[in-house]
């Protein structure tokens, strides 16, 4: 029988249930999924802790990102049928075994690509690739900060940034986690649980600093993160793992060099076809061409995806982390 992990009500990770559902069939623009692997992320304990409040309120079915196989299509449905490979990653309602959804928001996978990989990829990935090619673009010879840069976008942040020829500063938390970011092309690293990582970025960039930095840490680095900008650079702050930013100064902007700020979502960048299909594909060919890579490092069962939602909040994880049915 289809089951999928529900909250009825907000809190920490144990109230995630594992429960029996029923799944119906597709109707018009519709298609029937059975998953094979769903992705893991921070934005689900946001939904989870109440701190982004769910569109129909509770009980809610977590997640935004998974892969799987088409069961059934509605009608009306065109370029899909049944047996297909696809993906998604900006629809809620992922922790499941099966589930009906738009068929507009999915997208094909090639071959090259496997489940398990595009369950890791898409919300992290198309996620990078907007920060990258549409909030910031970034070019050759720029210089740019990712905050957690072992974490799931950072790694990407890392490759991709380090492949359009960027010089690309990480933050970590442990040796280990500074030496993967390294490893994922990160020029310079700064642990920064031992330096003051504002003081470190002024002195590698000899005091240029950075055109923009990528912080989906929130309240653990503001304001620090604005000493690391140059005048007229921008400051995306795209997470909240630490929790979200208290009192931001508009004032500290004008203060620090006529800095930019924004708070982007994936959600606005994939609102229509036609930008869910470019921000996917570009994304798909930078992984398929092996210059971006996905490590999954972390792989739990469906039903214990409490003790998954712990470890990514303890930061006991790297790189990207898939929930299996």
């Amino acid at each position: 029988m289809p089951a999928a992990i529900r909250i009825h009500e907000l809190g920490g990770p144990d109230v995630l249930t594992y429960e029996d559902i029923t799944v119906g069939e597709p109707g018009p623009g519709e298609v029937k999924l059975r998953h094979t692997a769903i992705g893991l992320n921070f934005i689900d304990t946001y939904f989870r802790s109440g701190l982004y409040p769910a569109p129909n309120g509770l009980p809610l079915i977590p997640g935004n990102e998974a892969a799987g196989v088409v069961e059934a299509v509605g009608e009306g449905v065109n370029g899909l049928r049944r047996g297909d490979r696809v993906a998604y990653g900006s629809s809620l309602g992922a922790y499941c075994t099966e589930r009906v959804m738009p068929a507009a928001l999915l997208v094909k996978l090639p071959d090259a690509i496997s489940d398990e990989t595009a369950a890791a990829m898409m919300l992290k990935g198309m996620t990078a690739r907007y920060l990258l090619r549409q909030t910031y673009p970034v070019k050759a010879g720029d210089t740019i900060l990712v905050h957690a840069a072992a974490g799931g976008v950072g790694l990407l942040l890392c490759q991709w940034g380090h492949h359009l020829g960027a010089t690309v500063i990480g933050t970590a938390g442990s040796p280990e986690k500074c030496e993967m970011a390294r490893e994922a092309g990160a020029a310079y690293v700064i642990n920064y649980r031992e330096e003051d990582f504002a003081a470190r970025v002024k002195e590698i960039t000899e005091g240029a600093l950075c055109d923009v930095v990528y912080d989906g840490v929130g309240q653990a680095t503001y304001p620090a993160s604005l000493d690391c900008i140059r005048p007229r650079g921008l400051f995306a702050s795209f997470g909240n793992a630490s929790g979200p930013i208290q009192n931001f100064s508009l004032l500290s902007l004008s203060q620090k060099g006529s800095l930019y700020a924004t708070r982007p979502t994936l959600f606005t960048h994939v609102a229509t076809r036609e930008a869910l299909e470019a921000n996917a594909a570009d994304l798909m060919a930078v992984v398929a061409s092996g210059a971006v890579k996905i490590p999954v490092n972390q792989r739990y069962k469906l039903k214990d995806a409490a003790e998954a939602h712990r470890d990514l909040e303890s930061r006991q994880t790297t790189g990207s982390t898939v929930l299996l049915p």
